[in-house]
């Protein structure tokens, strides 16, 4: 059970800003005596998508704080996200499991107010089949 729950609290984390990796524990787990993969995938997805939901709400909701001199994000970098978001659109969110642009791309999706069922869907489906292709991954590798 305490494999389950650090999976899914890393997973949570890796999905912020807060460098994490939730496949190397996804990995380790999936190729132990007795794992149940499909639960790992499920319990990672969940928490990987949950984190992204945190960054969409931070995105939807702190713009209120944008004119403030101790805003962590410039105004001009906000509106190039917005530009190069609008140019690929939603079906990118699909890509949010992908390194170093990932996070920041669903907090855009949060400041440009993507529907929120929409972008639990997409999220959810790209990160599910990474975590899908990790545990296929890990399984010949070690297994």
């Amino acid at each position: 059970m305490t494999g389950y729950a650090s999976l899914f609290a890393t997973a949570l984390l890796a999905a912020t800003l807060i460098p994490v990796s939730s496949e190397a524990v996804l990995a380790a787990l999936s190729v132990a005596e007795g794992a149940d993969v499909a639960w790992l995938i499920g319990i990672a997805s969940l928490g990987n998508t949950l984190g992204a939901v945190i960054n969409w709400l931070l995105g939807r909701y702190c713009l209120h704080w944008q004119g403030r001199r101790w805003f962590p994000v410039k105004k001009e970098t906000l509106d190039r996200a917005a530009v190069r978001f609008d140019r690929y659109g939603k079906w990118s969110l699909l890509f949010a499991w992908l390194p170093i642009v990932g996070d920041p791309l669903t907090f855009v999706a949060g400041m440009l107010r993507v529907n929120f069922w929409i972008f639990v869907v997409l999220v959810g489906v790209g990160k599910t089949a990474r975590y899908i292709a990790v545990a296929v991954f890990a399984d010949g590798l070690f297994g």
